[in-house]
């Protein structure tokens, strides 16, 4: 099915909700060229709002709640359901909700989000922003869906609520245009994160960091105050202390708290790691932090050290507990199961190996090379490994002891990077690759 770059409609839905700085399409896409003038002068979350439906699972941490699912497969993997090639390029993940596949993807010089039958159908494909113009343009935002609404961060940072069923744009707010966000070098990675009634975006720079907009129409409800730096590449995650939830997020120097009500910032850790001056640093953080108790661990790849936090008594502050300078896991995440942290670390962009840490000392387990670095979620009592070199994808057994692999095949589908965090829906594991969506069935029958 061809895609409609419908710019038009999204002004025209702007105007109708009385959005501010509104723009003809001609001038829209002046301001996106003005845009990239300025520029050249991408866990152990406890209890979130446990959507299924979002970023790296129903809490962020890459743990999904399947079960019933293949103890091994077959030499030649599970079998493949669907292989889905329409989807534009990216990197973002795919969703399942109310039989439906939802994933983002870009063409040309557009982000566009399609809604997917399971004949592999396209049910509907939409344009909802301007994609990232510079390094790596290829989608990152994986929608987050609740009650018929999906809701995505398109790479200049327009937040933008459709609906699940048709498509259509329902609400589109020009954040990072509004807020003067400050962009480091790949743009924007983010997948909104709901509370409640609110939906969160960082739009961090001078202006603020975090803010937060009703999720039913749009309209601002709070912004913080700026904590420092940069718009980066991670997701905001939550974690609860002292039996209230936080937002937990990032800029580019800082790691940092919010109240969820309020935009009130509870806490802000510099983080000092890199051998340069704080002000100077560009901490390239890419991972939700993980958070168990009163612990959380950051951790951003590019020879940045990884970090313990410890949070104080009435959790308002937080101190190191331990660094490390090996697990240095770089936009592919962890998973943090009991006692253990589990993922790949960076040695250079090509190269890294596989890891796991012991939680509360930072004591190395075991290192392994397979393949090279690369994405790792967990379900049913295993993780699922997708190595970004040659696009492997491994079943693990998460043995603290030793680096055990069941099985594993080769994704052959598709083009460039394996960047793609997999998901788990239904029976089902979604994999993609560039402009490939494959799913596979790893149900026991």
């Amino acid at each position: 099915m061809p895609i409609t770059l419908n710019r038009n409609k999204i002004v025209a839905i702007k105007a109708n909700n009385e959005f501010t700085g509104l723009l003809t399409k001609e001038l829209l896409m002046m301001k996106y060229t003005s845009l990239l003038v300025l520029l050249l002068a991408v866990v152990f979350i406890t209890e979130t709002t446990a959507q299924e439906t979002q970023w790296r699972g129903p809490n962020r941490d890459g743990i999904y709640s399947e079960t019933g699912l293949l103890k091994s497969w077959p030499e030649n993997g599970p079998e493949k359901l669907l292989v889905i090639d329409s989807i534009g390029n990216g990197y973002s993940s795919a969703v399942f909700y109310e039989g439906l596949i939802y994933v983002s993807g870009r063409k040309d010089s557009f982000d566009i989000c399609s809604a997917i039958d399971m004949s592999g159908k396209i049910v509907w494909q939409e344009t909802y922003g301007g994609a990232w113009p510079n390094s790596f343009p290829e989608t990152r935002s994986t929608p987050t869906i609740e009650n018929g609404k999906v809701y995505l961060v398109s790479g200049v940072g327009e937040l933008v609520c459709l609906n699940a069923k048709t498509g259509s744009i329902i609400w589109i707010e020009e954040v990072d245009n509004s807020f003067e966000a400050e962009w480091s070098r790949f743009g924007v990675s983010e997948s909104p994160l709901i509370i409640d009634d609110l939906i969160y975006c960082t739009p961090a720079g001078e202006t603020t960091t975090i803010v937060a907009y009703n999720k039913i129409d749009g309209k601002l409800v709070w912004k913080s105050e700026s904590v420092g730096g940069k718009r980066i590449y991670a997701s905001p995650g939550t974690y609860t202390y002292n039996g209230k939830l936080y937002i937990i997020a990032q800029t580019n120097l800082h790691v940092f708290a919010a109240d969820p009500k309020t935009g009130e910032i509870i806490w802000k850790f510099l983080y000092q790691h890199q051998e340069k001056d704080p002000k100077e640093q560009s901490t390239p953080f890419t991972n939700t932090p993980s958070v168990k108790g009163n612990e959380i661990f950051i951790t951003c790849g590019y020879n940045v050290h990884a970090a313990m936090l410890q949070l104080n008594e009435d959790g308002t502050q937080v101190t190191e507990k331990w660094t490390d300078t090996i697990f240095d896991n770089h936009h592919h995440g962890v998973v943090v199961l009991g006692d253990y942290i589990y993922g790949s670390n960076w040695q250079n962009n090509r190269k890294g190996n596989w890891v796991c840490m012991k939680w509360d000392t930072g004591e190395l387990m075991w290192e392994e090379q397979w393949g090279t670095k690369g994405e790792i979620i967990f379900a049913d009592g295993l993780c699922y490994l997708y190595e970004e070199k040659s696009g492997n994808i491994g079943l693990i057994n998460p043995n603290p002891e030793k680096f055990e692999l069941i099985s594993w095949f080769e994704v052959t589908d598709g083009t460039g990077p394996y960047w793609n965090h997999p998901t788990i829906f239904d029976g089902k594991l979604f994999l993609r690759h560039g402009e490939a969506l494959m799913v596979y069935d790893i149900k026991m029958n």
